[in-house]
């Protein structure tokens, strides 16, 4: 396994390489813009993709969330700019779901093995583990709900715990549109000076049939579990 993280590890590294290789000014650019953190600057730059600006903010924020810094908001708020409200948050949660999907794989294959150790060792985070693989589903759900969490905390906490990788996508997925759409909306808002509460109060009840949803796969889950 060691020698399989190490193969890993070499091929991040040589990806990235090659990606400076490819386009020597393209990593670069990428560090600056991230370093700034401007939602504007951030519009543009994206802008200036011409026909694959969706591509590459896409991409973009992908690379941002499996990161887990810096905040999404900034990426989520210059896609509804570049793109409208509505597609700039479809595109933003999608990009943002994939993204701390492969964060989570990546934490879980370094990490969980010397995790699981620690956890076998104590009677406190076995009970909390075997909560985490019973109840992470909703738990993981509600917390992507909330708006301004910081997306590398619950990366490493899902990846460290027994969630499924599944119930992990689902969660963050869903979760993901309520918190997604609250802040770039905001931003939004801030930026152009305009104010629309209607928007905010159709996310919150979406929001919460989200909820009632999960909470019902999660009682079918366990049923068909226990059956």
């Amino acid at each position: 396994m060691n020698i399989m993280k190490i193969v890993a590890a070499l091929l991040i590294v040589i990806l990235f390489f090659v990606i400076h290789l490819t386009a020597p000014n393209f990593l670069p650019e990428i560090i600056e813009l991230l370093s700034h953190g401007d939602i504007v600057e951030t519009a543009d730059y994206i802008r200036s993709y011409g026909s694959m600006a969706v591509v590459f903010a896409f991409l973009l924020t992908l690379f941002v969330n499996t990161l887990g810094f810096p905040p999404a908001i900034i990426f989520s708020t210059a896609n509804t700019l570049i793109f409208g409200i509505f597609w700039g948050i479809v595109l933003s949660v999608a990009a943002e779901t994939v993204g701390v999907t492969i964060s989570f794989q990546l934490l879980r294959f370094f990490f969980r093995e010397q995790a699981a150790i620690l956890i076998s060792k104590s009677k406190f985070l076995s009970k909390i583990d075997h909560y985490s693989g019973e109840k992470g589903f909703i738990v993981m759900l509600i917390a992507r709900m909330v708006p301004y969490v910081p997306s590398a905390l619950l990366n490493a906490a899902g990846a460290l715990s027994s969630l499924s990788i599944r119930d992990y996508f689902i969660a963050s997925l869903i979760g993901k549109f309520p918190s997604t759409g609250i802040e770039a909306i905001i931003g939004h808002d801030a930026i152009l000076q305009e104010e629309d509460p209607t928007r905010i109060i159709v996310v919150v009840i979406f929001a919460i049939v989200l909820i009632a949803w999960a909470w019902r796969y999660e009682k079918k889950t366990k049923a068909n579990l226990d059956k």
